[in-house]
């Protein structure tokens, strides 16, 4: 058995903890060691480790994402990744590594995840948004995560067992990352590395690099067991961009129709270049493209990238290959001094997808363009007043950051901002949506022209049935509804606001917030799930050939389920639909357990039985308008994401009896009763298989 595929029976066999430890007690939480956290502002979810590592090695799928775009879909572009430092030291060339892709196993360890962390450490998290829960007015990001590492350890202390094979080079690593939630920048993730040298001693000819093993596959329709899961990528390199990137070659055909890329974005001391390297899984004989075991041999790989001719001709796709980009390297640093370098990871969606090869710019020379715009928005955000990105102040610019080592440097992680997103509320009832929203966008400031720029409302919607696709991507798939601007300038429309704005504004108590506009959609279709948004944008700057910014469609996306509201006092007869219902519709899944019927015209508070024509009961089934949202059924577990909201008068049935068994072809009876006054209803449906 080869070493990846040990490490995917270790991570889906909890009983094998006991026995085999190393990597297995870091991905499994311990005391100090923390791997919880992961990004969830933007449209892109990477979880990260105080202890060098990225990802999840997918021991958590399905619950936590490892590096997934679009947040929520079940698409993932990483097994696991990590940071490798390599340096010449008086103990020879030495390589610290945060994560690797085969481990030797020797006495029960599993080595190569050579970073440890404090016993009492945990990744810490800031947010610069003032209704966040985490805000902190230090935050650089809508999300910061901030975690503190070293390599002096041979022994983790936090579970007592010896790091395999690691020679400590004596760094310690202050990590921060950067998340942001604008729709321009939701799908990009910072890593600003700070390496310290905390040995007696200088160490040389220094290397950093970000590593991952990049696998971009659908989970939904092939979950991540097995080596064919890995074996289908695709992988490239743009070296004036200093960009890595990997891709779906031919595994899920459309389903997993995005790039995963590793931008370098800079370093201090300055540096703006960097080589590429990458092997295949489990190689020990190929002499280009080997698994570097030793630490010369890690170090050699950092140190001499591919080049253009061995990138081409030698990653023959499909393949099974990492992913590494590297910087440096660095002189020297001195006992106490430390360097900085920053990566950027990010995924973005193919323009559309094809075969033989779907990054064959030669048949789709327009594929990389979101991949493109992204690594632009990523390498924007870093330079921040350093515009051009050279490391030098132009007479142009006007650097505000901190002295490190005697020299100014730039603000960076400095992006325009579009207007706040406005606070929203969707009312539901029979085939009709309405979505509210209050005016806070409107004092916006923009932080470059400290001017209040907002211009305008646009309001947005899925169409039926887009949950239903594999990819499940709502954001891709929103469609303009309404777009209301500012009547008195030259920009947009200029329609004005008198069709949205409400004569006085509405509360929904208890909620105190002032809503003063509304967007009727109507004649939806009941029991189907619909994406709604409302986003802000802003004139746009000419002085600064700033185009105009929107608010994050991600930040007011609600999934709601159009159906009737509760009824009182029995006003309106209970039913159910559809009616008779037939197995095998388009509304449903595949499986046994994704299926769903509704019961509607519901009390706020009720209880539902279900009986065979022999009065057996088939299940009971409690309802209460106020929180119920279907999450206890599978289909909304598949195709939703938990935050779905239900109009109130309505509750799914999963077509499983309680006592979990698949329900069969017949007529059935059902009872309802309202736990507020006692009333009883009654009816029957028919289900045919």
């Amino acid at each position: 058995m080869n070493s990846r595929s040990f490490m995917k029976l270790f991570f889906f066999l909890p009983f094998l903890l006991p026995i085999f430890t190393g990597e297995a007690q870091h991905l499994s939480k311990t005391t100090g060691d923390d791997n919880t956290k992961y990004t969830s502002v933007g449209n892109i979810a990477i979880t990260v480790s105080n202890f060098g590592v990225l990802g999840t090695g997918f021991k958590t799928w399905p619950t936590q994402p490892s590096f997934q775009y679009p947040r929520g879909s079940g698409i993932e572009h990483m097994f696991i990744g990590g940071l490798w430092v390599g340096a010449s030291t008086i103990n020879g060339l030495q390589v610290t590594t945060g994560a690797v892709d085969v481990s030797s196993i020797k006495t029960g360890q599993m080595a190569g995840f050579e970073f440890t962390t404090g016993i009492n450490s945990k990744v810490v998290e800031k947010s610069s948004l003032p209704d966040n829960q985490f805000y902190s007015p230090d935050a650089v990001s809508h999300q910061d995560f901030i975690a503190d590492f070293t390599d002096t350890n041979t022994i983790n202390p936090n579970n007592k067992e010896p790091i395999n094979d690691h020679n400590p080079i004596g760094i310690n690593v202050h990590l921060e990352t950067y998340a942001f939630n604008y729709a321009f920048a939701d799908n990009f993730v910072i890593f600003n590395y700070w390496i310290k040298n905390v040995s007696p001693q200088t160490i040389d000819s220094v290397y950093v690099a970000l590593y991952a093993d990049l696998v971009i596959r659908n989970t939904n329709v092939t979950p991540p067991y097995g080596a064919a899961f890995f074996n289908k990528g695709g992988l490239g390199y743009i070296d004036t961009l200093n960009l890595a990137y990997a891709y779906d070659y031919n595994g899920d055909a459309g389903l997993a129709d995005s790039y995963a890329a590793i931008e370098f974005l800079g370093a201090s001391p300055y540096k703006n270049s960097t080589s590429y390297q990458s092997w295949t899984f489990g190689n020990s004989s190929d002499p280009l493209l080997f698994f570097p075991a030793t630490d010369p041999a890690k170090y050699a790989k950092m140190a001499t990238g591919l080049l253009p001719s061995q990138i081409k001709n030698a990653l023959v796709k499909p393949l099974n290959n990492m992913t590494m980009i590297t910087t440096g390297p660095f002189s020297h640093i001195a006992s106490g001094d430390s360097v900085n370098v920053v990566f950027a990871l990010m995924a973005a969606k193919m323009k559309t997808w094809g075969g033989p090869d779907p990054d064959d710019i030669t048949i789709y020379p327009h594929n990389r363009d979101n991949l493109i715009q992204t690594c632009a928005w990523a390498r924007r955000t870093y330079n921040g007043e350093d515009r051009n990105g050279n490391g030098i102040q132009d007479t142009n610019e006007i650097w505000t950051g901190q002295q490190i080592h005697g020299q100014l440097q730039p603000k960076r992680y400095f992006l325009p901002s579009p207007p706040n997103s406005p606070k929203v509320k969707i009312v539901l009832s029979n085939k009709l949506a309405e979505i509210y929203w209050d005016r806070s966008a409107e004092d916006s400031k923009d932080p470059i022209s400290n001017l209040k720029d907002f211009e305008g409302y646009r309001i947005y919607g899925t169409n039926a049935g887009i949950d239903l696709t594999a990819s499940q991507d709502f954001l891709a798939n929103l469609v303009l509804l309404g777009d209301f601007d500012r009547p008195d300038d030259q920009i947009a429309y200029n329609t004005g606001f008198s069709n949205i704005r409400l004569a006085n504004p509405v509360q929904f108590l208890p909620d105190t917030t002032h809503y003063y506009y509304r967007f009727k959609v109507q004649q939806l279709l009941n029991g189907w799930q619909y994406g709604f948004a409302v986003t802000a944008y802003d004139s746009g700057d000419a002085a600064t050939g700033l185009i105009s910014l929107e608010s994050s469609k991600l930040q007011t996306l609600n999934r709601v389920i159009i159906g009737t509201q509760p009824v009182h006092q029995g006003s309106e007869p209970v039913g159910v639909y559809p009616n008779p219902y037939y197995t095998r519709a388009y509304w449903d899944g595949s499986q046994e357990r994704d299926r769903k019927l509704y019961f509607f015209n519901l009390p706020a508070h009720a209880e539902i039985r279900i009986y065979t024509l022999a009065g057996d009961v088939v299940d009971v089934m409690q309802h209460d308008a106020a929180t119920y949202n279907a999450s206890d059924i599978r289909w909304f577990q598949k195709y939703s994401d938990g935050s779905q909201q239900l109009a109130g008068g309505e509750h799914a049935w999963d077509l499983i009896t309680r006592k979990d068994q698949a329900v069969a072809s017949g007529l059935y009876l059902f009872t309802v009763k309202d736990l507020d006054n006692g009333n009883i209803q009654r009816g029957k449906f028919l289900i045919i298989k």
